[in-house]
């Protein structure tokens, strides 16, 4: 049985509120911290832990902390603006669990002595946005937060901030930019790093919610015990939201690269296995962004090392399962509409390449392709991101532009009848 780090307190009914946290062990870690610890230790704890960042790109937090840029005001933003389609694991700590949420921030701001913490929410997470500002209200009641955090010579504010609903906003530099009151359009880097010129033109830290939700058990049993959990680089649990095909959908936290997309999938613990008569044709395994993985790819584990080696990245934290009466040229023209809708129209490949990709599946799906469309869908995403690899080749400031090709490769690749009984009958074979 996997053991429960950010997921400890999913079991109760009453999992939100402060009475729950503070009866399961909520504050320890933070006082732990604070009161007998100094900023560089907890800082060299999450160093040992090798946590990973749970948000994409996969960077170690302790590696990223260690790159700020020395200044006397020092800024930390939680990126909890989660918009890609079919990941939903940060709306359940924000909603389930919003003051493990507050104190692991609290711990992170100590640790890099940030002076403000901003947490950036999605601003469709209604019911998490209330609940968070309640948890940081209940905070300041407490002395968690604020001046002399539980007595000691530590202070800091923390912000809530909604997002305005752009995706394009989770990516960091586009999200400081939208806290700075502009439009969300990524910052070039270099030299717009965030640890060197962030929020304000001053260092600043990015984090997304569940890697700072790891920090209060990290500080309280130390790194080496979370470095325990796992493998390799792939340390601790992690939570994956698992959808599509499955017969029990939902969020599971696991111990990295100690089980299979195959037991994610079909175990009795977890995915439950496909529909009846149902077989798997391919599977997501890090949100729409990724590449696809098919059927002789299950046996892969859950690390993030493991999954780059087969061509993929575990992303978002979000398993798609497509069955034989889903229809690939459908599921590849909507995740390409949705990021042709999304892009920021700041890059030419982007903004061109993803708005033509979307008319190109829209008419193969609607009957009215060509099949010379095939190859001049191939050869958009070859111009929007060279090589249509992963890593992919960058020809944008951020990798929106490059998210596009995966699906729509992968779909023209592996299920080229599908696309041609679309376009010599005029039919979706699985209508």
């Amino acid at each position: 049985m996997t053991e429960r780090i950010v997921g400890a307190r999913l079991g109760y009914g009453d999992s939100e509120t402060l009475s729950r946290f503070l009866a399961t062990g909520g504050d320890q870690g933070l006082r732990r911290a604070v009161l007998e610890m100094r900023p560089e230790e907890v800082a060299d704890e999450v160093t040992t832990a090798n946590l990973l960042g749970r948000g994409g790109a996969g960077f170690e937090a302790g590696r990223k902390w260690s790159m700020l840029r020395k200044a006397p005001r020092r800024y930390l933003v939680i990126n909890g603006d989660e918009s890609e389609p079919a990941t939903f694991k940060d709306h359940l700590l924000v909603e389930r669990d919003p003051h493990q949420l507050v104190e692991g921030a609290t711990i992170a701001a100590y640790a890099i002595g940030a002076s403000l913490v901003v947490i950036y929410l999605r601003g469709e997470f209604a019911l998490g946005l209330e609940r968070v500002q309640q948890a940081i209200n209940e905070a300041y009641a407490r002395n968690a937060l604020g001046r002399s955090i539980f007595g000691s010579s530590f202070s800091v504010d923390i912000l809530l901030q909604p997002g305005a609903g752009a995706y394009i906003c989770g990516e960091e530099t586009s999200l400081i930019e939208s806290l700075e009151g502009k439009r969300g359009f990524p910052r070039i880097k270099p030299p717009y790093f965030p640890a060197v010129i962030g929020l304000y033109g001053e260092p600043t830290i990015v984090n997304n919610v569940e890697t700072v939700s790891n920090l209060p058990w990290i500080v309280q049993h130390g790194g080496a015990a979370f470095k325990a959990l796992g493998e390799g680089r792939s340390t601790g649990t992690r939570l994956f939201a698992l959808s599509g095909q499955v017969q029990r959908p939902g969020p599971y936290e696991v111990e990295m690269t100690k089980i299979t997309f195959r037991d994610l999938i079909y175990g009795k613990e977890y995915g439950q296995g496909l529909h009846p008569d149902r077989s798997l044709i391919a599977f997501i395994p890090g949100g729409v962004s990724a590449p696809w993985f098919f059927p002789e790819n299950l046996d892969i584990p859950l690390g993030q090392d493991e999954v780059a080696k087969a061509g993929s990245m575990l992303g978002s934290g979000s398993v798609i399962v497509m069955d034989d009466s889903s229809c690939p040229v459908r599921s590849a023209w909507r995740i390409a509409r949705f990021f042709a809708r999304e892009s920021c129209g700041q890059c030419t490949p982007c903004r061109e390449g993803g708005a033509w990709i979307d008319k190109i599946l829209r008419r193969i799906e609607e009957g009215e392709g060509r099949e010379a469309d095939l190859d001049l869908l191939l050869d958009l995403c070859d111009n929007i991101s060279p090589g249509i690899k992963w890593p992919p080749a960058q020809t944008t400031i951020c990798v929106l532009g490059p998210s596009i090709p995966p699906s729509v490769s992968a779909a023209v690749n592996h299920f080229r009848d599908d696309f041609l009984v679309h376009i010599k009958e005029g039919r979706c074979p699985h209508a």
